[in-house]
């Protein structure tokens, strides 16, 4: 979409913008920040990074009798770097003027390279007074010869597709969604690997970017997530240990579902006769909803005003619900952020309090949540819900523990986690295992269960204090054979039941939590951030029963 051919645009060229002069058509964008422009890359702080990229040579398993790469090591070749990734560090790489996107770079004929840039939305649409909250904001951009465009360190592919961020054609212009209902002062990672050809044909020439430009979009109806057919997106698969190959298949595959949440939590599985064995619920605590999502139906809303609807409620992050299960009956459980409580939904569409205090004093923020097989419900209270933390004047305990209910009375268990946050137990329930979202204390701690049900002394059970990251210990999840699934620093870990980490899954985004669902309960269900992804194992995963009927929202 060159300037000078576009009708109803007007080019405001010393800022790098095409505004709109008529907005006869949705489709149409508000404005259009051009890239390749001192003034358009400086309205969203874009700093250009490039590296050329070269094939090495690796060696790689072979196919064995299915087709899958676990046969005898051949001779291969793999290409350096892999830049795609959020946080890859480009500070060494050169930086390129906006406007010098056109030299020809590379190395000629069969040639790859690299452009990083990450921008920043502005606080207005450009040249306007409308703020930037909420727009759709697409991404067009043309190199010579092809491209393939990583955002935010993902990179979907769907079968047949072309364009977007998969090559679209000779010299043909990429155009993807890169942000939905977007925030001002958020942050977008691009990364775009250039390719000269035809690669069988390789031309005595170099890559250079003719276009890349910013379209700001007002979002068709509400603004908000959306889901997507089923694409597959890159994972890494960092293998420690081979009993991890019975457990997570040769050829991984992730795909994204969904996407456009603010951040997504508190995954459960409600299994049915339906051809694909049943439905997902989650929360966004932070949209204060708990969303529906299949294959067949799609994306919906379950439940509004899930966690809190209290005149303050301006002042909480994550109003919302949280940590989602459902009771031996079949009836969905729920941890209320900011009401901070836990409740029941009955089929009706009552909620009947299960938790809500302790000795007097209101609970913080429950958060995750299981039930024993013999029906009582065990919970972590963190204070995450709240708006200030620990530091939270409403906050009415001294501690952050783990509680049970029993009989209708709340029983504290532990407290000496700082962030006590994902719970699940053993197969054999003799262990409850809790994760501790602290970053001075990154553990897993494991409880022996007494017969009464009360919790023995806890011991850790699994350290990832030395562990690259700053993020702590979130969701955990059990699978029949007890291995256990963390959410801990650049990953999902897989530990054994022994301690062992077997192994880490890295999503383009980090997973808050998973569910196990799926017919067969072999299929991971991933909440990260602002999207949903979903991971097909070797392996079923403990879950609870489903006999959800749904109730009024």
């Amino acid at each position: 979409m060159s300037a000078d051919r576009t009708p109803g645009h007007v080019v405001a060229a010393v800022l790098g913008v095409l505004l709109l002069a008529s907005s006869a058509y949705a489709a149409d964008p508000l404005a259009v920040i051009e890239l390749n422009t001192a003034g358009g890359a400086k309205l969203v702080n874009a700093e250009w990074r490039y590296a050329d990229a070269e094939l090495k040579p690796i060696t790689f398993p072979q196919p064995d009798a299915a087709g899958q790469p676990t046969g005898p090591a051949t001779a291969s070749w793999d290409l350096s770097p892999r830049a795609g990734a959020r946080d890859y560090d480009d500070s060494a790489w050169q930086r390129l003027g906006p406007d010098t996107l056109a030299e020809r770079r590379g190395k000629g004929r069969v040639s790859f390279n690299w452009y990083r840039v990450r921008i920043t939305i502005p606080e207005q649409v450009p040249t306007t007074t409308a703020s930037t909250r909420g727009l759709t904001v697409v991404l067009e951009t043309s190199l010579d010869d092809y491209a393939e465009v990583w955002v935010d360190g993902e990179l979907p592919r769907a079968a047949g597709q072309t364009g977007g961020s998969v090559v679209a054609g000779w010299n043909a212009a990429n155009r993807l969604v890169i942000g939905r209902d977007v925030q001002p002062g958020q942050q977008i990672q691009l990364a775009i690997f250039g390719i000269n050809g035809p690669i069988s044909d390789a031309p005595p020439n170099y890559i250079w970017i003719r276009t890349a430009r910013l379209l700001f979009m007002a979002s068709a109806g509400e603004a908000g997530p959306v889901a997507v057919p089923p694409q597959e997106v890159n994972v890494t698969v960092e293998r420690l240990d081979p009993a991890l190959d019975a457990i997570v298949p040769p050829n991984t595959k992730l795909f994204k579902l969904a996407e456009g949440f603010s951040f997504i939590e508190g995954p459960v599985w409600v299994a049915d006769r339906s051809a694909e064995g049943g439905h997902l619920l989650f929360s966004d605590p932070n949209r204060n909803r708990i969303y529906a999502w299949s294959e067949q139906d799609g994306l919906s809303v379950f439940r509004d005003r899930s966690g809190y609807a209290g005149s303050d409620i301006a002042e909480y992050s994550q109003p919302g619900s949280n940590g989602l299960t459902l009771d031996p009956q079949g009836r969905l459980t729920i941890d209320e952020h900011g009401n901070r409580r836990v409740t029941r939904l009955e089929a009706d569409g009552r909620l009947t309090v299960l938790a809500d205090g302790f000795e007097g004093r209101r609970l913080n923020s429950p958060n995750d949540l299981v039930y024993r097989s013999d029906g009582i419900l065990y919970f972590t209270d963190p204070p995450f819900g709240l708006p200030k933390f620990d530091a939270d004047p409403r906050k009415e305990l001294a501690w952050n523990g783990v509680y049970r209910v029993v009989n209708g009375r709340t029983e504290l268990l532990a407290r000496e986690l700082k962030g006590p946050n994902g719970i699940a137990f053993s197969p054999d329930e003799r262990y409850l295992y809790v994760t501790n979202w602290d970053p001075a204390l990154k553990v897993v701690t494991r409880y022996p269960v007494k017969r009464n049900g009360t919790l023995g002394s806890g011991t850790v059970f699994f350290d990832m204090g030395g562990a690259r990251g700053e993020e702590a210990l979130d969701g955990l999840k059990v699978d029949v054979l007890g291995n256990l699934y963390v959410s801990g620093p650049g990953g999902l870990w897989i530990l054994s039941p022994e301690g062992k980490h077997l192994g880490t899954l890295k999503a383009p985004r980090l997973a808050a939590n998973f569910a196990w669902g799926g017919a067969d309960g072999r299929t991971l269900y991933l909440t990260a951030r602002s999207t949903l992804y979903r991971l097909p194992l070797l392996v079923a995963g403990i879950r609870p029963p489903s006999k959800l009927i749904r109730a009024a929202n």
